[in-house]
């Protein structure tokens, strides 16, 4: 069983900078990665916010709006909205469960899964072009180094600390 370690104290309130800032760094890359994707799923009429509900229903990891509202943490009304643009476009449609009537379902539409297949392609490019020179060494460290930042935040959201 791994131990938390205790927080650190590399930033300081006098003289914080946020081009230092490894959240601002990390928001700065991730707005980066989202215009780039934008850019390039344009042309199969999806937004951001549009391939991952897309993705999600592809990949099975979600079939109603609260598990994709769960999945993407978003609020379960913007995933309706959200929805509702997706079902304009011909790429989902909402299907009454027959095992229960109160649960809708939501299944892509021929149009939807080829969309969907096409973030996976266009988002590994993104990404890619995103990481060039870096090693596979630095790769694998980069990932490792967020997830342990992902880790301590969810210690510091269970005791509460946010």
């Amino acid at each position: 069983m791994s131990r938390q370690a205790a927080p650190t104290s590399f930033y300081r309130a006098e003289g914080y900078c946020a081009d230092e800032s490894v959240g601002y760094l990390m928001k700065r890359v991730l707005m980066s990665i989202a215009q780039a994707a934008d850019k390039r799923l344009e042309p199969q009429g999806i937004t951001q916010a549009q391939w991952g509900p897309l993705f999600m229903l592809r990949r099975s990891r979600a079939s109603t709006v609260a598990e994709l509202a769960r999945e993407l943490q978003t609020d379960p009304g913007a995933m309706t909205r959200l929805l509702d643009r997706l079902e304009s476009k011909g790429f989902c449609r909402r299907v009454r469960s027959t095992d229960d009537r109160r649960v809708v379902r939501i299944e892509l539409t021929p149009e939807g899964e080829e969309a969907a297949d096409r973030v996976p392609v266009e988002l590994s490019q993104v990404m890619n072009e995103h990481l060039a020179g870096f090693s596979r060494i630095e790769w694998t460290q980069l990932k490792g180094l967020l997830q342990r930042m992902l880790t301590n935040a969810e210690v510091c959201a269970a005791k509460g600390v946010r």
